[in-house]
This record gives structure tokens, sequence and C-alpha cells, in this order.
């Protein structure tokens, strides 16, 4: 787990690492497969109580947690430091900076 900018959510949120996020994507599909009555947060609690046991953080939004994964993003902008949104990203979401 890291902290990183999400340029999604516009704030600094704990990212998953690869074995975490595993978990994670595990307990995603669960919930979408089921068919468990009471609402999202009822069927996505496994998931939510995950992502607050390792993070720290309560979360509501179940596909906020998908995207909360150190690997999507790419390395640090030279300008304001917040990650690109993709590996392969040609400027910085935050700041506009062009990648050099």
């Amino acid at each position: 787990m890291k902290i990183l900018w999400c340029w999604r959510c516009r704030m600094e949120v704990p990212m998953l690492d690869e074995e975490q996020y595993a978990e994670a994507y595990k307990l995603y599909g669960e919930a979408m497969r089921s068919n468990i009555e009471g609402g999202r947060l009822i069927r996505f609690k496994p998931l939510l109580d995950f992502y607050k046991e390792i993070t720290g953080w309560e979360m509501t939004e179940p596909n906020a947690i998908m995207h909360h994964r150190i690997a999507q993003y790419g390395p640090p902008c030279e300008s304001c430091g917040k990650p690109y949104r993709t590996r392969k990203a040609s400027f910085c979401a935050a700041c506009g900076h062009k990648r050099t």
C-alpha cells in the first residue's frame, strides 16, 4: 500500500500493490456475481472491509477501490510530483506538464 495522488478522486488516497489488488479484484468479482439482497454496501461489504483493514480508510464506493492500484499509474510528474495517469501518458493530468 502506498499513498498516491488519484486523478479521478482529485486527492491523495491509499493505492494497493499487486498482491493486495489481486485480493480486492477477487472480492469485487464475488460481489458482482452475488445475488445477496440489500443493496450495494451489503454486497460489497467484504471488499470495503478489506480495503479499510489494509489502508485504514473507510470507503463507500467499490468502483473507486478498483482504480486505486499502484501499477495502473505512471512515474511521478517532473513538475508537480503527482503520478502520471498511465505509464504511457504524454502529459500530467494534474498540472498539464508535458512529459519529457
